[in-house]
């Protein structure tokens, strides 16, 4: 199966949400006593007669909190008694629908069956404890994992009614609970993967093991697309521990080892003469000219209004560029596998297992059911894990020296040979009218098209994820919102918040050279263009300005934009739209040396019924962190071909002592929960650039700030 983009994982997510996965789940074996009788009337979820609960989580955790945020929703409706809740990681499985972690998509997609799951247990269990005391089904309640009888005040735990429960039909359409009633979302609740996290126990995919295992390391080509020529390995092999040195593919050179160490030390022996191909004088100008060479070629609209042509008023136009970024976590990319001739077992730190089994299945010719897919924990992700390259190394090497192995790349490796973010040119302009209002907007998006690359062709001629990612939300009578996609010779790949980090920093930072040429203040300028209560359709996603307009409201509220900042202090502010939630942020700054130091970041959102505010305030933390890191230093640049950042000292993300105040809020919503990881990054650039603006005088149209 060909990796599908984001975008059409939400389309399968929301059609899997309109319905129950019903009865024909069966649980691992080994997991409980054999004989026992283990009630698991749906795919999410099973009950042992000590009153243990075992929600099984879909979605891969990669410290997003989805490992406590999903089990709340299903225990929520369960009413079940939180202390006695454990998880299950599923593999890949034909049972959940689409299992990729992306696109902010994890709580929004999994709402309604994983609430649809509790409630139906539920309703089977108080059916079973009313028939058992023969009284009406009306007259029982539950709480904390009991089921109660409000006349005789019997009371009965849902261990002692899985036996009967398990007989009973699962409910088709059940009862779900008013907000009103809800006891455990909404609430901070600790995170259920934070104890194993922090004495050691959590399995990540690199600390996997397996006896007589072996690692490997490959040698890759240093030039984007270059090959394998021919390899000398002479030298590797009288290095203690090496077991194997194979070709994998055209492209790469593997060196597997009893150790780490011996890997290593056999790759650095390695002698390979490299096909450097087509791409060995690409470098970044290249790449740039291209994007502003075919800026005028036919694009595709993406957002229409009126008519940008006829309106007259005074004309602002200004081009703003987004460079290539990486996705650099913390733990690099690797993956166990286990090729045994007629099945392959393979352990691996990913966000789409399915996509995993596929292509590991067509790499080493077997059918997908007879690959299995187990995830561990990320240690983050950001994008890279939607990939599944090293899966696919790790079975090709498994098959090619008949003995289980663990392939892993090293920070250099991450950095050189991944995937990255586009990059984007934007040319955008506006009239004004007298008053400095806007009475057209023209934004016209230049970028390479993710899925595109990958040979997923656009609804004609539009990238997927642009659709969760680039609407524009602001009433102006006039909008042309258009999109070309030229070639590029780099990989690509979805990094966190994608095109929408792109789209908001052009669209947002123009707003504000608006403002400022009406003489207005940006906040008030904002605002003004989302007075009136508007539903607006973009693709398939309903906006409404009322919710922009709300967080704006709560921004300016606990950022005390109507007063004063203090001396020497100077802020900026943004907003957008995406992946169905609404976010704003204020920045403040101070300017030491010619360079910004930000001190501030109050950031707001609306992101529907918030399930957990703790995890919330997690994630809006790494989003402005995150969102900085690329602002201010983040750029991968070419030259010769060959990528030239290779760790953290050539790529740097922001060190402890530059994290400013952050202050998160959340507007208090019952609508459905929308995503949350992506969406607070866009607004924090674009804020950022407008805050340094008000301090200098001086319009940022290009990242990173600090290029020195």
């Amino acid at each position: 199966m060909s990796p599908i983009s984001r975008r059409q994982f939400l389309a399968a997510g929301a059609l899997a949400g309109t319905g129950l996965v019903l009865a024909f789940y069966v649980p691992h074996h080994g997991l409980h006593p054999v004989g026992e009788q283990i009630f698991t009337p749906n795919a999410y979820l099973h009950i042992a007669p000590d009153g243990k609960v075992t929600v099984v989580v879909a979605r891969s955790e990669m410290g997003q909190g989805v490992r406590t945020a999903l089990p709340m929703i299903l225990a929520e409706e369960l009413d079940a008694d939180w202390t006695q809740i454990a998880i299950e990681q599923a593999g890949a499985s034909t049972l959940f629908g689409d299992q990729t972690t992306g696109g902010s998509a994890s709580v929004r997609t999994t709402w309604d069956p994983m609430r649809q799951a509790g409630a139906a247990a539920r309703e089977m269990l108080v059916s079973a404890a009313a028939q058992q005391w023969n009284v009406p089904v009306t007259e029982c309640s539950t709480e904390k994992g009991f089921v109660i009888h409000a006349t005789s005040n019997r009371r009965t735990s849902y261990g002692d009614l899985v036996g009967h429960a398990a007989k009973l039909p699962v409910p088709k359409e059940p009862r779900l609970k008013a907000a009103s009633a809800y006891t455990l979302i909404g609430k901070s609740t600790p995170r259920l993967d934070t104890p194993s996290k922090t004495n050691g126990s959590a399995e990540f995919g690199i600390d996997f093991r397996m006896p007589g295992m072996k690692y490997a390391f490959l040698a890759r080509c240093p030039v984007i697309g270059g090959k394998v020529a021919s390899f000398d390995d002479t030298e590797v092999r009288k290095v203690p521990g090496v077991t194997y040195v194979t070709k994998v593919g055209d492209s790469a050179v593997a060196v597997a080892a009893d150790s780490v160490f011996a890997a290593l030390q056999g790759r650095k022996a390695l002698k390979v003469t490299w096909d450097d191909g087509p791409n060995k004088d690409l470098n970044t100008a290249a790449i740039f000219d291209v994007l502003r060479r075919t800026a005028n070629d036919k694009s595709v609209a993406l957002q229409t209004a009126g008519d940008v042509s006829t309106a007259k008023g005074r004309h602002i136009e200004a081009a703003y560029e987004t460079p290539m970024l990486a996705h650099a976590p913390m733990e690099p990319e690797n993956c166990f596998a286990h090729y045994l001739g007629t099945s392959c077992e393979v352990w691996a730190p990913t966000q789409v297992p399915q996509d995993v089994r596929d292509s590991v299945a067509t790499a080493v010719g077997l059918k997908p059911e007879a690959v299995h897919v187990n995830v561990t924990l990320l240690g983050g992700g950001f994008g890279r894990r939607l990939e599944h390259d090293y899966a696919v190394e790790a079975a090709l090497v498994s098959k090619a020296i008949n003995a289980p192995v663990k392939v892993m790349w090293t920070r250099d490796d991450d950095m050189r040979f991944s995937t990255y973010r586009p990059p984007s040119v934007h040319h955008l302009s506006a009239m004004l009218d007298a008053q400095g209002w806007p009475i057209a907007f023209s934004h016209r998006l230049i970028s390479p098209t993710i899925s595109g690359q990958k040979g997923q062709p656009g609804d004609g001629g539009i990238d997927p994820d642009l659709k969760d990612e680039a609407s524009f939300l602001y009433l102006i009578p006039n909008l042309s919102v258009e999109y070309v996609a030229p070639p590029c010779a780099v990989p690509l790949g979805w990094l966190r918040s994608v095109y929408a980090a792109q789209m908001a920093f052009a669209n947002e930072s123009f707003l504000d050279e608006l403002a400022i040429a009406a003489g207005k203040d940006p906040l008030q300028y904002r605002l003004h263009l989302l007075a009136e209560d508007k539903e607006i359709t973009y693709f398939d996603t309903k906006w409404r300005t009322d919710r922009l307009r709300g967080v704006l409201h709560l921004l300016a509220e606990k950022s005390n934009w109507e007063k004063p900042v203090a001396a020497g202090r100077h802020r900026g502010i943004a907003a957008f739209g995406c992946f169905g939630t609404y976010a704003a942020e204020v920045v403040e700054i101070t300017m030491q040396g010619g360079d910004p130091h930000v001190e501030r970041v109050v950031v707001a959102v609306d992101c529907g019924q918030v399930i957990n505010p703790n995890i919330l305030e997690q994630q809006l933390h790494s989003a402005v962190i995150f969102g900085l890191s690329a602002a201010l230093r983040g750029q991968i640049t070419v030259e010769h071909g060959q990528i030239q950042q290779s760790n953290f000292d050539t790529y740097p993300i922001l060190r402890m002592n530059e994290v400013p105040a952050i202050e998160t809020y959340f507007v208090e919503s019952h609508e459905a929960p929308t995503g949350i990881g992506e969406p607070p990054v866009p607004p924090l650039a674009p804020a950022l650039c407008n805050a340094i603006y008000a301090a200098t005088k001086k319009r940022i149209r290009s990242l990173p700030i600090l290029t020195g």
